[in-house]
């Protein structure tokens, strides 16, 4: 049974198979937003939803803190734009350029 933890020291989501590490989303946490930069699954577990799992950990703790999310990773830019219901959650910055 894979297993979803939040690993402040790390900066990362993990999903654990009992003690074996399946994968991992690496954030940047700032005061109004975590990006996330980085998710790699396990060889092992790829196509097992490791993946979405450490996503929807990832994006539904984001918004229990009343944050929002960077996608930078490709995995979770495309796990978000697949799940339109959280499309509220993605940090878009303010556009002031005037030429």
């Amino acid at each position: 049974m894979i297993i979803v933890t939040d690993n402040h020291t790390a900066n990362r989501f993990e999903a654990h198979d009992g003690e074996t590490l399946a994968g991992f989303a690496a954030y940047i946490r700032t005061a109004e937003l975590v990006a996330f930069v980085h998710t790699e699954v396990d060889p092992a577990y790829e196509g097992r939803g490791v993946g979405s799992m450490l996503a929807r950990e990832g994006v539904e703790s984001v918004r229990a803190e009343g944050l929002r999310v960077l996608a930078v990773c490709p995995f979770i830019a495309g796990w978000l734009t697949r799940h339109p219901e959280y499309a509220h959650l993605e940090y878009r910055a303010a556009n002031k350029v005037t030429d």
